[in-house]
């Protein structure tokens, strides 16, 4: 029958804990200089980019030619806010990034995108126009409904001029 320490009233062995933290402590010192060798540019720095990047010989060649764009003024718009007792006023002023091509399909379905907008913009409560990321959202919505209105492909963009809570 085999012996064990149990049995001999031993205490058993514990083991050290000392190769765990000096592995903890190799991992963290690697960790940090492998940081700061990306972060200063000795690894994967900005030499290695320029190196691995053909130079422009012209200055111009970079630069790329703006797209072709025109912008339609939307009719500013003074929107009531809540119940009458409050007087909140929303103004609202912006413009509309079309292609050229489209310019006067746009502009003659200007009354309809102006409809949609100001019912868009009259069913919104205080608490949506208040919130930090309202102004994105709300200029998503109402990109879409424009296009939707005028039809796919005419409008590339909304761009929103003067948003004020009075």
């Amino acid at each position: 029958m085999a012996v064990t320490k149990e049995d001999t009233g031993e205490a058993p062995v514990k083991r050290s804990k000392k190769p765990l933290i000096i592995g903890l402590v190799l991992a963290l010192a690697g960790a940090g200089g492998g940081f700061y060798a990306v972060w200063s540019g000795l690894i994967m720095g900005a030499e290695s980019l320029a190196a691995s990047v053909p130079a422009e010989t012209d200055a111009q060649a970079s630069v790329e030619d703006l797209p072709d764009v025109e912008y339609v003024a939307i009719e500013p718009l003074v929107i009531s806010l809540g119940n009458g007792a409050t007087g909140k006023h929303l103004r609202f002023r912006a413009q509309l990034e079309v292609t050229p091509a489209y310019r006067t399909d746009v502009e003659h379905l200007m009354p309809r995108v102006v409809d949609v907008l100001n019912s868009y913009l009259r069913a919104l409560e205080l608490a949506d126009l208040t919130d930090k990321a309202a102004l994105v959202r709300l200029r998503g919505h109402m990109l879409r409904r424009a296009q939707i209105v005028v039809g796919e492909g005419r409008i590339n963009d909304l761009l929103i001029m003067e948003f004020v809570l009075n």
